[in-house]
């Protein structure tokens, strides 16, 4: 085991030494785990973005030198914290034009009761307190009203999530560069405007509330349907997105969006073991083994439910209320027979009532056409189609092509699922739709 790295450590000799597979695995875990930890702690103490992530991105470096050579630490996170914290250091003193910057920080933490030097970072891993949690301070900085909300979503996912540019870009289908500039415009306008690293006050947390929530929101759904790669889910996000927004509920206990999006990724979250098989592949839900689905998320996730206020008197439900609620109907219903997809299609026109979203339009044509039949759904969904909204997007041919296997109509539902393939973002998806094309039979010859 090592001890935490000095200031001044260098690259052996010889170069990196090659990584064992243990090595690799704890550097590829701590990058899911502690990045936005590191990141956020760096960025506390320097105030300075740029500075945070090119520390961070040195301490891995760093780390993969030093691991394979002396060991893998017993606390990744102070290790890696207290690497880039002296990197950091190190780059701010070599900067005649950021001594201030220097001294302002080691005032912050005399002031702080660390006159002898930063915090030990062990101390950030034992203290999950969430008034000073770095993580959430990170959150409501990247959800500042001041920012465009496309720009809330791309700096917390490349700060708090950990994801690449390219990853994001890919997310949100725009190009690289173009994603790369979102990001620095937004680090900008944090830096001219002076937005404050911090946790609101009391008296202004629940106007900054609505744009929170959606940013969680966004990396929960990445966790939930990974928007490329390899795997269906992330669930490294779904778990952060899952212990980020039970910091803001602890922070407002009464705020009943914050707990019903709680709510609504406990209960996806508790599907995530049974959506996948042995090989990775999806497992669409009525076929997924329930006993394998998680009990106390999906008790947890009901109970936020029941100590909710929404819908009583006369405020109504709000968007993750309802798909809270749509997630509970499926994790209630004994087997996929037994579910209320007319309760389901009931909240998905309430949600396109708040939202003008394609992707509720998606969602309620599927459930129109699951409670109502087939020709609903197909109806609804050539409209959409029409629309021209979701052009590109794998989801909706496939959501086509399952419900015209339904009606018996193979060469059509063939036909969707080859589109649908083409499009799909990640291997599981694809694997998926072509195996549900085979099941159709030989006898349906491409277009």
């Amino acid at each position: 085991m090592t001890d935490a790295p000095g200031s001044d450590e260098a690259p052996g000799a010889g170069g990196p030494a090659p990584l064992a597979p243990g090595v690799s695995a704890a550097l590829r875990d701590a990058y899911r785990s502690e990045w936005a930890r590191v990141v956020a702690t760096l960025i506390r103490v320097t105030g300075d973005w740029d500075v945070a992530e090119e520390a961070a991105a040195g301490a891995f470096e760093r780390a993969a030198q030093a691991w394979p050579r002396d060991g893998v630490p017993r606390t990744p996170g102070a290790w890696l914290t207290t690497a880039a914290r002296n990197l950091a250091l190190d780059r701010l003193r070599r900067r005649g034009v950021e001594r201030g910057k220097v001294l302002e920080w080691m005032a912050m933490q005399e002031l702080e009761g660390h006159g002898d030097g930063p915090p030990d970072p062990a101390d950030v891993v034992a203290e999950p307190s969430p008034e000073w949690d770095d993580r959430l301070r990170l959150v409501f900085t990247c959800a500042h009203p001041a920012l465009p909300m496309e720009s809330r979503v791309a700096l917390t996912l490349r700060t708090v999530g950990g994801l690449e540019t390219g990853e994001i870009a890919r997310a949100f289908l725009v190009p690289e560069p173009t994603m790369g500039q979102r990001i620095s415009r937004a680090k900008r306008k944090i830096r001219n405007a002076a937005i404050p690293y911090r946790v609101p006050t009391p008296d202004l947390l629940p106007e900054r509330l609505d744009g929170v929530l959606a940013v969680l929101y966004l990396i929960a759904n990445e966790g939930y349907l990974a928007s490329h790669g390899d795997a269906l889910q992330r669930l490294d996000l779904a778990a952060e997105a899952i212990r980020l927004t039970r910091l803001v509920v602890a922070l407002l206990p009464d705020a009943d969006e914050a707990r019903a999006l709680l709510a609504m990724m406990l209960l996806q979250h508790a599907r995530s073991a049974a959506r996948v098989d042995a090989a990775g592949d999806l497992v669409p839900l009525p076929e997924q083994d329930r006993s394998r689905w998680d009990a106390a998320e999906i008790a947890e996730g009901l109970a936020l439910l029941d100590g909710g206020t929404a819908g009583a008197g006369d405020a109504p439900p709000g968007p993750y209320r309802l798909q809270a609620e749509i997630q509970a109907a499926h994790a209630v219903a004994r087997s996929a027979d037994e579910t209320d997809w007319a309760a389901i299609a009931a909240r998905y026109d309430a949600l396109a009532m708040l939202a003008d979203s394609p992707f509720v339009a998606l969602n309620r044509a599927i459930a129109r056409g699951l409670a109502f039949g087939a020709r609903h759904g197909l109806d609804d969904l050539a409209l959409l189609e029409a629309s021209g909204r979701l052009e590109g997007y794998h989801l909706l041919p496939a959501a086509q092509a399952d419900l015209l296997r339904r009606l018996g109509e193979a060469d059509a539902a063939a036909a969707r699922y080859r589109d649908a393939i083409a499009l799909a973002p990640t291997a599981p998806e694809r694997r998926f739709l072509e195996r549900r094309l085979a099941e159709l039979g030989p006898t349906h010859p491409a277009d």
